[in-house]
């Protein structure tokens, strides 16, 4: 069975996908830090009839990664990466705490970065690949009191529209992102966004983006239509 690995899919948008990749045959393996939500996604797709596993991970630590990646690679024929870890910080800029723009970097960017490493040789040797970046649209346009947060989606996207160039020509198919703000805990403890009532919820979001994977670019706005 085809493996698909999913970062921060303990909530959100990581597990709706988990949960659709899973409708679709593949067997999910689940990354996060928090073993209580990856296990309850776990028995949703179980219960379903489909196939699921989940490892603690945490992808600011470059170490984890690769010896994780390599032990999973031993026994699951790894064919795709759904890079959906993230965090955000907000606010003035003058008011970001430096451990909060460590936070987002080693995230957001270097997560995003150290998981491929690890995933797209993997992902060559099978002759075939999927590799989803998940971006947001901050990572198309500046945004107030968010300039760290945006400045790690650019970078994010930068990285993402290199790799697509890199491998335009091979079987490795490789997919960016855009939403907008979803109705998820990702607000939780910020006063940031008043109404999360009026974003669209994370399945819809998942919805759309497996609907349109046959784009190289998905852009989905946040506000419901």
């Amino acid at each position: 069975m085809k493996t698909i690995i999913v970062t921060g899919a303990g909530s959100g948008l990581g597990k709706e996908l988990s949960i659709l990749f899973s409708q679709q045959g593949y067997h999910v393996l689940m990354t996060g830090r928090a073993v209580d939500k990856l296990s309850a996604v776990k028995t949703e797709i179980e219960r379903a009839g489909g196939a699921a596993d989940y490892i603690v991970l945490d992808v600011q630590k470059e170490t984890d990664i690769f010896i994780k990646i390599k032990e999973i690679s031993k026994n699951h024929r790894i064919v795709g990466l759904v890079n959906n870890a993230g965090v955000g910080h907000f606010g003035p800029f003058v008011n970001i705490m430096e451990n909060e723009i460590s936070e987002m970097l080693n995230t957001n960017v270097l997560g995003t970065i150290l998981m491929t490493k690890a995933v797209l040789p993997l992902l060559q040797e099978q002759g075939e690949g999927l590799l989803i970046n998940i971006i947001s649209t901050a990572g198309l346009r500046g945004k107030v009191n968010e300039a760290v947060y945006v400045a790690s989606k650019f970078a994010v996207r930068g990285f993402t529209e290199s790799l697509q160039k890199e491998y335009e020509n091979s079987s490795i198919k490789i997919k960016a992102i855009y939403m907008g703000g979803m109705d998820t805990p990702f607000w939780a403890g910020s006063n940031h966004v008043a109404d999360t009532s009026r974003f669209r919820s994370p399945k819809e979001v998942a919805e759309i983006i497996m609907n349109q994977l046959d784009q190289d670019e998905i852009i989905i706005e946040s506000k419901k239509s």
